[in-house]
Formats: structure tokens, sequence, C-alpha cells
């Protein structure tokens, strides 16, 4: 496992001052920088309360996108709100942004105050795995005629999860990209990236896995990416080329060319099925169940 040094962690990009607080020798059974110094985020090296009231003295505001297409809507759209408001930037003011093509059919969940709903409408595409491509259009619309207007920062998440523990400002950062919990401990000639020369998500090696459920940053890099992305979905669909996991592919081009300045580990994104693992001492969100062949479409 690598370590982060001494050097190194002098050398730490940071995000924010109380960054400087991070204590990367607490944790010496994982990671806890990259080569390029940036922090990955484990349970035990911050402080929860130094980043709540840094980050509301910084007047931090915070978007969060997901989308509810079809009968994901029914099936989990109001216990990923309900347990956000238990869990996400308690204490910040968040704005939630619904992208379904079913808008009538969102539920009214009671929210704190500092916390509010936006719903936006948009097309079910027939294929599941055009609605996983194309939401980088619609997030990037968003964000260019309301979120910019309104939020500092930017969280996207899939609707399949459930929030079970604290989800705060240690999150946030200029470009915040996830580990994937079933790769962070794979050597890296198992990580599934994109094989295919002829896609624009080719990679032929990358830094780690990451996983599209949940990545984030200032809304200006939010947008960068989310632009980038779709850019290459789209040169993709001209080359009648589809990539192996579709944006998540594309995602993780995006994060070898454009390193993030955060790194969240697997506790931010835990599946249970992977069973108990003594370097996740702490599960923040959680994968829902998966009734793939009952809710995608063909």
């Amino acid at each position: 496992m690598e370590k982060c040094s001494l050097e190194s962690s002098r050398m730490l990009n940071l995000d924010n001052r109380i960054d400087a607080n991070l204590d990367l020798f607490s944790r010496q059974d994982v990671q806890t920088c990259t080569t390029w110094k940036a922090p990955i985020i484990w349970q035990g090296m911050f402080k929860p309360d130094d980043y709540d009231q840094e980050h509301k003295s910084q007047g931090s505001s915070v978007a969060l996108t997901v989308f509810a297409i079809g009968r994901y809507l029914d099936v989990y759209l109001k216990d990923f709100l309900d347990s956000s408001e238990q869990h996400f930037m308690l204490g910040l003011p968040v704005t939630y942004y619904v992208f379904t093509d079913t808008p009538e059919k969102v539920p009214n969940i009671k929210l704190d105050p500092q916390r509010s709903l936006k719903i936006i409408q948009v097309e079910r595409h027939k294929r599941w795995q055009d609605i996983s491509m194309m939401r980088m259009k619609s997030i990037s619309d968003q964000i260019e005629s309301d979120i910019r207007h309104h939020s500092t920062h930017v969280f996207c998440f899939d609707v399949d999860q459930l929030f079970t523990g604290r989800f705060g400002p240690e999150a946030l950062g200029e470009s915040v990209a996830l580990l994937h919990a079933h790769f962070y401990r794979l050597p890296k000639w198992l990580f599934t990236y994109d094989q295919n020369p002829k896609s624009s998500a080719y990679l032929a090696t990358g830094d780690f896995y990451y996983h599209a459920a949940v990545f984030g940053g200032s809304w200006r890099n939010v947008k960068a990416l989310a632009d980038a992305c779709h850019k290459s979905i789209m040169e993709d669909k001209q080359n009648n080329v589809e990539a192996i996991w579709h944006d998540e592919s594309h995602l993780n081009k995006y994060f070898w060319l454009h390193k993030p300045s955060r790194v969240l580990s697997p506790e931010f994104c835990w599946d249970a099925s992977i069973g108990k693992r003594s370097d996740i001492q702490v599960r923040r969100l959680m994968w829902a169940p998966k009734y793939y062949n009952k809710l995608r479409i063909a």
C-alpha cells in the first residue's frame, strides 16, 4: 500500500485552508494521498466540526443533482432524498435538482431550512445506456442556466443509493472523484477501462478506477467535466462506438487527463455485498438493492 511521505504531505494540494489540518498519518492501513498530492479522504483523517465551521464561514452552498427516470423514481427517489436530509451537507444550503420524465410523481419531501428542491423535466430515452450518458448534457445545461448563480459546489449522484452516515463538507473540493468500491484494492490490470482505440474513452492505463455514481466539485469544474464527457460521448455516437461502461468510461478518461484535486475513499459509496473490511470504518453512502432486469429499459 502506497503511503504519503512527510515531504509529500507538505506539498499536498489543498482545496481549503482547513485541509492543512488533515492528518495523513492517522490511517497507516490505506493510501491517503495521490501521486499528484491530492488527499484521499478516509474516516479518522479530519475533524468534522472544523470543516463544518470553515465552509459555513466561506459561504459554501451545494447543488445536488440526481436523475430519477421511469421506474427508478418509484423505487428509489423518496428514500434517497429522505436519507440525504439526514446526512448530506447538514448545516449548509443545499438545493436538490431532480431530473425526471414524470415531474408529477416526485414525492413531497419535508426539507430543513436552507434546503430546497427543483424539478427538471427531461426526455426519457429508449435505452438505459442513453439515459446514463446523456445526463452529462443535462447537468451542464442546468449549471449554466441556474446552478452557477446560486451554488458554489455541485455533487452528482445516482438515485439507487442511500445515505447512512455523515457526508459532509470534508467531501467538498474543486474537483472530486470517488474510488470504486469493487476496484480500489485490485491491481490496475484488472481495471475495466475502455480498451477500444476507436472510442474517445479509450484508456490504456490510469491512476485509479473511479465510480460515476458520485462525482463533484466547484460548479465550474463539474461543468467542464460534463461538457468534456458529453463531447466525447457524441463523438463516439458519430463513429458508431459505445464505451464499455458508458459515461463512467468517459469520466475515468477525463480524470486521467484532468486529475481530481480530492479523492473520496469507498466509504463514501459502499456496496454491502462486498462484506466487512477493516479499512472501511464507516459507511456514508450505500448501494441500494439493484433490480436491473425490472427497472432498466432494454
